[in-house]
């Protein structure tokens, strides 16, 4: 009961309307769909990904720093990162075998014709989006081990898009078919609770002056 005390103490300190904006906004929340980014060479294009993950509902993003150091720019994520669980790794097979682990289906995506077509593409349980450098795109360890290959159809002369508006497409997309789905996609409540306490804790002002009054009067 420590965490709802805690929480029930905290919803003192902000306004209704915002309470249930915290409310609604993880009643569409999900972990059955997470993005994992290897070595993204622009910040900003890391940044506008982890953004697009909290516009599209998605709670867990992981970013894979092994070549070009940390990759957030907090300007560009306009806020976006206080909303997303950020997960650092120092290679890709950390992150890899990690997900995998985790019992997450690993789709990587690629400009490669041959790959599943987007519109194509079937939920067969929970799946990691890997997104790849921007010349580059995906290691070859990613794409050899992958579960799926996935790709967005393009119909012009350019055949690639930039990393952030690939993701984009794609998690507006996949996002938008996961709810239509009977699949258990929403967070457990023992998530939702956690992430209520968080964002709770992140709404009120001088936090470190309320929780010290809190446990004061323990």
């Amino acid at each position: 009961m420590g965490e709802l005390d805690l929480l029930n103490y905290l919803e003192g300190f902000i306004t209704p309307e915002r309470k249930a904006r915290i409310l609604t906004v993880l009643e569409e929340r999900t972990n059955y769909i997470t993005v994992a980014m290897e070595d993204v060479f622009q910040m900003h294009n890391t940044s506008a990904v982890v953004r697009s993950c909290e516009v599209f509902g998605i709670q867990d993003a992981h970013v894979i720093e092994g070549r070009f150091g940390r990759r957030l720019d907090k300007n560009i994520a306009m806020g976006a990162q206080q909303w997303v669980d950020v997960k650092r790794y120092n290679s890709s097979l950390t992150c890899f075998e990690t997900l995998r682990d985790n019992g997450y289906r690993i789709v990587a995506t690629t400009p490669n014709q041959k790959a599943v077509k987007l519109n194509d593409f079937k939920f067969d349980g929970k799946l990691a989006l890997f997104f790849g450098t921007e010349k580059e795109g995906l290691s070859e360890g990613i794409l050899q081990k992958a579960d799926c290959l996935l790709t967005i159809p393009m119909f012009g002369f350019t055949n690639s898009l930039n990393i952030s508006v690939s993701a984009a497409i794609i998690l507006q997309h996949l996002a938008t078919e996961l709810r239509k789905t009977d699949l258990n996609w929403r967070l457990s409540e023992s998530e939702i609770l956690k992430k209520r306490l968080e964002w709770t804790k992140k709404s009120v002002r001088s936090i470190d002056d309320v929780l010290a009054r809190y446990h004061g009067l323990k």
